[in-house]
């Protein structure tokens, strides 16, 4: 029943997705939608050959990126358009960011890719992969498929003192996970140090003895001769990682845009967990200070820098407690860096819930086109730049229009396997009349590899709505004088008779 949920729930979000981009942006998206899909109770039709295959597995952030370069050759007698990609129950639980490109052709943009329905669950859902132009029988393409599994790891061992160093292991397959033969494939796993030291072996072939070969901070399985489609290799890999993992369940994203101020202000909130190994004893805070003098390497979470964009003011950062005041910002022609410490260093299970927020020139952002409308051009994702990475469960982001917008069409560059759902709703603040025009897009499984990708809105902004709030303060100011001057006209004195 779970595994129904689970790919359910992924199924929606990527059928939700593709469809937005299948007309050129997205509009307001009402309830959840169907795969276009049939239901597939068959085994995968085999209509392509995996001729040569490249797995890289990138273990040198605290989340899990997989890179797989393929070519692909069609074997069967007939034109062929969809190549299915197999993921885990588990997996499509963790998975985001998927996107797939031709990897001869960088130019021509990401595919289609949708889920698959299936009336039996096995142990694989497949991803379908839409190629742009059908592939002619005996013809050959190249593809580079990207995606991102969080929360992929266990430390190992699971509790450790606070000045000892932290390891993680990952399990995986060293033969790709595919529905085709592979006529020839290696794996490469890739970490961020070079004390890497358990993994498993395996026999190797032709002149290597054994398999993986070691090559500094990374590993090799391979290369592989002929496998058939299905085959899988269980590996598992032990890595040190002396740095935070860091996990963010939920950040919730305020962009306010207002045309008479001149202004485009960001809220951020934060809920924010590290995710790595647990403390065996209580926090030491003397111990810690002590070691703070030699600046050790550690696995806990001491600050993080946000670059921000060119011209960002007015910076604030709060939490449960309040304003807190250990934080720096520096702004200049060149940058904008806000560099915040949390109240207490970060450890393996710990929690940090916090806000932050700034000012920005809204010419920055915004412009007027030839017809009169208005294109908003922001991050869609903005949040600490850390060297070992932040992963974002759920990603909310809540675009606040002047009141009156109208029209509102929005694209981003934001993998729409990762955009769950988007509408248009009203949102209410001070002297507001009908209320502002708010666009609310929800993300899952991002991370910060997707910094910066731009969220472009196009709205029109009529003149009657432009000048409302003037009238509605003028009328309120208007009103508060004529009643003051009504009320200095009654005599509110007692008359004495003579």
């Amino acid at each position: 029943m779970k595994t129904s949920v689970v790919f359910s729930a992924f199924l929606s979000l990527l059928s939700l997705a593709s469809t937005g981009s299948a007309h050129g942006h997205h509009h307001h998206h009402h309830g959840t939608s169907k795969a276009a899909a049939a239901p597939v109770t068959v085994k995968p039709p085999q209509v392509f050959k995996n001729v040569n295959l490249v797995h890289i597995v990138s273990l040198e952030k605290n989340y899990v990126k997989e890179s797989i370069n393929v070519v692909i050759e069609n074997i069967d007698k007939e034109a062929q358009s969809d190549y299915l990609v197999p993921f885990t129950n588990e997996q499509l639980s963790l998975l985001g960011g998927l996107e797939v490109r031709d990897r001869k052709n960088a130019e021509s943009g990401p595919f289609v890719v949708e889920p698959m329905e299936i009336e039996s669950f096995g142990p694989n859902q497949y991803v379908r992969i839409r190629l742009p132009t059908p592939l002619a029988p005996g013809a050959q393409q190249t593809l580079g498929i990207t995606y991102y599994l969080l929360n992929a790891y266990k430390p190992l061992p699971a509790s450790i003192k606070q000045e000892d160093q932290q390891f993680l292991s990952y399990s995986f397959s060293a033969y790709c996970p595919s529905v085709y033969i592979t006529s020839k494939q290696k794996t490469e796993v890739k970490f961020a140090s070079t004390n890497i030291p358990d993994y498993t072996k395996l026999p190797g072939s032709g002149d290597v003895k054994e398999f993986p070969q070691k090559q500094g901070s990374k590993l090799v399985y391979g290369p592989f001769d002929e496998k058939p489609a299905g085959a899988l290799k269980p590996v598992q890999v032990r890595f040190e990682f002396n740095k935070p993992v860091i996990h963010v369940s939920k950040l919730e994203r305020d962009i306010e845009v207002s045309h008479w101020g001149g202004n485009v202000a960001f809220e951020e909130r934060y809920d924010m967990e590290h995710r790595g190994a647990n403390l065996t004893s209580l926090f030491n805070r003397v111990k810690w200070q002590q070691q703070q003098y030699y600046n050790p390497v550690t696995h806990a979470l001491k600050e993080m820098k946000f670059p921000l964009r060119v011209g960002s003011a007015d910076p604030y950062y709060t939490d449960v407690i309040g304003n807190v005041s250990t934080s720096r910002f520096r702004s200049n022609k060149r940058e904008a860096l806000l560099e915040i410490k949390p109240r207490y260093p970060l450890f393996g299970g710990w929690k940090y819930p916090f806000t932050i927020g700034w000012n920005s020139d809204a010419k920055n952002f915004l412009r007027k086109t030839a017809t009169g409308g208005f294109v908003l051009n922001v991050p869609f994702l903005e949040g600490p730049k850390q060297p070992e990475g932040v992963e974002y469960e759920q990603v909310v982001v809540r675009l606040i229009l002047p009141e009156g917008a109208e029209n509102v069409k929005w694209t981003t560059g934001i993998p729409k396997s990762s955009i769950s759902e988007a509408g248009v709703q009203i949102h209410k603040t001070f002297l507001d009349t009908i209320g502002r025009t708010a666009l609310i897009i929800k993300g899952r499984n991002l991370v910060d590899d997707f910094r910066d990708r731009d969220l472009t809105v196009t709205y029109d902004y009529p003149m009657s709505a432009v000048l409302r709030k003037p009238l509605v303060v003028f009328s309120s100011s208007m009103a508060v004088f004529v009643s003051l001057w009504l009320l200095s006209l009654v005599n509110l004195k007692f008359t004495s008779k003579k």
